[in-house]
């Protein structure tokens, strides 16, 4: 379905950077820190990681398998699985209802270590919680855990680093490490959990009941790993954590084809598209992804999601002062929304930008996110303000950054590239 106001536009090749220069080519290569040129994708990963089969990689047919595959009967493997889902425990001498002699060798084949916590920071007097845990083989990866009255949400990471390369993301900067396995994503649920059933942070006893998939990485381009998160996260315990599947959100910048696939799944996770700007020519520079799948595409993907499963698809939406966060742009949001299936089929989240180290761009003025918001309303549009936690300790949305290290070739290229995005904001509004 195309608009007036953006017909479809032929689509034209990600500019590669010139073979002579590594540190900027189009796919990462191996051993080398990754720096990407302005515009440019990361699809593959510089490295290939392939952490240890753990009990949460499986289903509960395939753990009952391995169970009796190494003599023992296939209800251990629902023990095993109760003392992970439920208790969050993967320690031998916790394993109590399991025979003695056999308890450090189902560990070992069951509950390989996969992530190790190298810090934990704090923030909004202990209700933010930022975890910094470095992957079997070295990578690191972040998670943050937000307390709020009548929900604890734990934002998650599905790849090391990042290879959509948005300039307004701290994340998008590092390019893509290497994907996250099924067990190393839902080790973050699980070792937060423990962590809240023990009381060993502030606010007392709890348990994480919201997952957004909103920390390091594209998920959609993790997709296989991911859906099988989700299923894992919705399963009933033991199969899994048993969370309700509207409590599960999962986010992307825009890969409409894994859009389709998680629609053809059936999985009812909320879907949220990261949009950022709701015309091609501004959204190409801000989000490259947009290059390959435009906003027309990713708007149909979305409400095909929204009309297969009745979950309201969530349109976020950071904004950049003077850059995105103009009125005509808050009016073509709304009639590009409203085009594809009315009002009623999202809510958008704009988002005060929060601030990213090296960068100029800031949020919009209080007073033209509130006139930005009104304009969707009054378009029947439902639109929130979304709270920003954690940005005191690069915890917030757009934040997350275990290492990003930037030559001085990429420092210009970058400076470059924000200034390309300020001439087409700039020429628009003209």
């Amino acid at each position: 379905m195309t608009t007036p106001e953006n017909p479809r536009r032929p689509r034209t090749a990600t500019p590669v950077a010139p073979p002579s220069n590594p540190d900027l080519s189009r796919e990462a290569v191996p051993g080398q820190k990754v720096a990407l040129a302005p515009g440019q994708l990361q699809m593959k990963p510089s490295r290939r990681g392939k952490p240890p089969v753990h009990l949460a990689d499986l289903t509960l047919a395939e753990r009952i398998a391995a169970v009796e595959e190494m003599g023992l009967p296939g209800f251990r493997a629902k023990q095993l699985s109760v003392h992970y889902f439920e208790h969050f425990t993967t320690e031998a001498e916790d394993l109590t209802d399991l025979p003695k002699e056999r308890r450090d060798e189902l560990v070992e084949r069951f509950f390989p270590p996969l992530l190790t916590q190298v810090s934990r920071q704090s923030a909004d007097n202990g209700a933010t919680q930022k975890f910094l845990w470095q992957l079997f083989d070295g990578p690191m990866v972040e998670s943050v855990l937000m307390r709020y009255s009548d929900r604890t949400t734990l934002c998650i990471s599905s790849e090391a680093g990042c290879g959509m390369n948005c300039p307004f993301c701290a994340t998008g900067q590092m390019g893509l490490t290497r994907n996250l396995s099924a067990a190393e994503i839902l080790e973050q649920v699980r070792l937060a959990n423990r962590l809240l059933a023990r009381g060993e942070l502030p606010g007392g006893p709890g348990r994480v009941n919201n997952i957004v998939f909103m920390g390091m990485g594209e998920p959609l381009a993790n997709y296989r790993p991911v859906a099988t998160v989700c299923k894992r996260l919705n399963a009933p315990a033991p199969e899994g954590f048993g969370m309700g599947a509207r409590h599960i959100t999962v986010s992307t910048v825009g890969l409409a084809p894994a859009v389709r696939k998680l629609t053809a799944e059936k999985i009812p996770v909320t879907l949220a598209v990261s949009l950022h700007a709701p015309d091609d020519a501004l959204r190409d520079e801000l989000v490259p992804i947009n290059t390959r799948f435009d906003v027309d595409e990713i708007l149909d993907a979305a409400w095909e999601y929204f009309e297969t499963t009745g979950r309201r698809v969530s349109i976020e939406y950071a904004l950049i002062r003077d850059i995105n966060d103009q009125a005509h742009r808050a009016q073509l949001l709304a009639d590009r929304l409203i085009a594809k299936g009315g009002a009623h089929w999202v809510h958008v989240n704009p988002i005060p930008l929060n601030p990213v180290k090296g960068s100029k761009w800031t949020a919009s003025d209080p007073l033209v996110e509130k006139r930005f918001v009104e304009i969707l309303r009054d378009n029947g549009i439902s639109a929130t303000i979304r709270d920003t936690r954690g940005s005191d300790i690069d915890g917030a949305c757009g934040q997350l950054a275990a290492e990003v290290i930037e030559t001085d070739t990429h420092r210009a290229d970058r400076e470059a590239r924000v200034a390309r995005v300020e001439a087409v904001a700039s020429a628009v509004a003209d």
